[in-house]
């Protein structure tokens, strides 16, 4: 039979300490709900008290089938738990749990707290039976235990037991300082359990230091642990912490998992973990990192000719799961390493049938790696190739014409005589028999110029006449330049992201020697790929 394996998310208290990240209360109720539909068992919320933000979040909490979880530290030495008004903040939070962090590793107790060993056992043993009185469910981080069980086994051991005896329900091994390799993370949780912390009471926290907390945490579940601990996207102090959005995907689809533990989260909710990657991504303004296991773009993508040809036989040749079980979706990208099972593979997949011998298909290659050779990239703009195709192949409408643009970029000062940046754009189109000047600068809500390619993205997309209603949901999420040529002869390329309303994102390239001429080629590109797609090719 399967056993339960429950998992802990702290993205909300451990991953905001990841280095520029500060979530506001309203972010945290939005991913607090994304991770109860994802099916998280515990979704720690932070620290009440120690800041105006979580004490918010905590004070309107969202109803969430998770348990919501409240963190804190043991009583501190010299008093009581019930006279320590850290410890009474955590539990004025009114979770259901609530963890603690409490020194294992004699070295931090004797010089970080700079009390004896017997006092820190205390206020271990004295903070989990208070929080027990209270009705709640106990946790114990054991935070640096791994450093703490290899400088001194035995008091580590006695700190746990401390917890246990107390009442706690998990007991939590910390690799705090993320430097302890999975082979020494299974042998100790191991022993532990055999030292008599059961393993359906113990839990995982690993640190990235050495890129090894999800394969650390894995150890720990294979040696018994019954509770990981991670983050969304990896966040966290650091390097980060573990990340739920690898572990989880891997605990549900790979063996010894998958056919031994079971989880909270059902497959369905398993085919949303890319908009959920992406949701925190947003909320953070992030881009995401493309060669993210499971979710990043590039996780099922096929660049090679080789390789496509072979997954257009089969998928599972160079796939280990289907993409679109996490929500992914695969990717033959073009390139001037391409060859026509790319090509037919790509074209496919935008749904243009082409005969496999039609001389249109050589002809479409020759222009990718000619277009390559002056700069282009199509394998990270796969928007740009599609209307490549499109327009060799006679499928692609000509929506508007771009009869004329122009960028001005101004200095002068405010009224508060201080210089400052104007951008300015105008651009002419033609659609049908009309044609329409939109003018725009690159002034931000708050005064901030925002540069010459807002202000021209702003202008191009202020009026379409009749297809303005499919492009208002439109917007740029990334805007990527690279000189690809040096000296006086270089070549700037420019690769934007897009993205529309219903979670679409695709990309577009433009090559020029001037970047506002590169940046306008990917802009209309960007723009005509989304008509295309909304609208139809015919």
């Amino acid at each position: 039979m399967s056993e339960r394996l429950y998992l802990f998310d702290t993205t909300l208290r451990d991953g905001q300490q990841t280095q520029g990240v500060q979530f506001s209360a309203g972010d945290k109720r939005q991913i607090a709900l994304a991770l109860d539909a994802l099916g998280v068992d515990y979704i720690e919320g932070g620290w009440p008290g120690a800041n105006p933000t979580d004490s918010e979040f905590f004070a309107a909490a969202p109803q969430t089938r998770a348990t919501m979880t409240a963190f804190g530290m043991t009583k501190r030495a010299g008093r009581s738990a019930e006279n320590d008004d850290v410890l009474a903040a955590v539990l004025n939070a009114e979770t259901p749990a609530v963890c603690l962090v409490g020194k294992t590793h004699e070295f931090h107790v004797t010089t970080a707290l700079g009390i004896s060993l017997d006092e820190n056992l205390e206020n271990i043993r004295a903070s989990i039976a208070h929080v027990v009185a209270k009705g709640r469910e106990a946790m114990l981080d054991a935070e640096h235990f791994f450093d703490g069980y290899r400088a001194n086994p035995a008091y580590a051991l006695s700190c746990l037991t401390a917890a246990r005896d107390a009442g706690a329900r998990w007991i939590v091994l910390c690799d705090t300082n993320g430097g302890t390799l999975p082979a020494e993370v299974g042998r100790v949780v191991a022993e532990v359990i055999a030292a008599g912390i059961p393993g359906d009471r113990l839990g995982i926290h690993c640190h990235d230091d050495t890129g090894n907390a999800v394969a650390n945490s894995l150890a720990a579940v294979l040696a018994g642990a019954r509770q990981v601990q991670g983050t969304l996207n990896g966040l966290g102090e650091r390097c980060g912490n573990a990340n739920l959005v690898t572990l989880i995907p891997t605990l549900l689809l790979k063996e010894p998992f998958a056919s031994t533990l079971e989880t909270g989260v059902s497959r369905q909710a398993l085919a949303g973990l890319v908009r959920t990657s992406r949701m925190l991504d947003d909320i953070l303004n992030r881009v995401p990192l493309r060669s993210a296991p499971y979710v990043g773009a590039s996780a099922f993508a096929h660049k090679a000719g080789l390789h496509a040809s072979a997954i257009l036989k089969d998928p599972t040749t160079y796939e280990h799961i289907p993409p679109e079980t996490v929500g992914n979706a695969r990717l033959i990208p073009m390139s001037n390493q391409a060859g026509q099972s790319n090509l037919r593979a790509q074209l496919a997949q935008a749904g243009i049938e082409v005969a496999p011998k039609d001389p249109r298909l050589g002809r479409i290659l020759e222009i990718i790696k000619e277009r390559e050779d002056q700069g282009y990239a199509y394998d990270g703009a796969q928007a740009s190739f599609e209307l490549l195709a499109r327009r060799e192949l006679g499928l692609c409408p000509s929506f508007f014409e771009v009869k004329r643009y122009r960028v001005t970029v101004e200095r002068r000062k405010n009224k508060y005589d201080r210089m400052i940046s104007l951008s300015e754009a105008v651009v002419v189109v033609k659609v049908g028999e009309q044609k329409m000047m939109s003018v725009s600068d690159s002034m931000d809500e708050d005064g901030s110029d925002r540069g010459p390619v807002n202000a021209l993205s702003k202008a191009l997309a202020k009026d379409l006449g009749p297809y303005q209603a499919c492009i208002d949901d439109m917007k740029l999420v990334d805007f990527k330049v690279r000189i690809t040529q040096g000296g006086t002869e270089a070549v700037t390329r420019v690769i934007i992201d897009s993205e529309d309303g219903q979670g679409h994102r695709w990309s577009t390239v433009g090559v020029s020697p001037n970047i506002v001429d590169a940046s306008f080629e990917a802009l209309l590109d960007a723009i005509n790929w989304k008509l295309v797609r909304d609208m139809g090719a015919a």
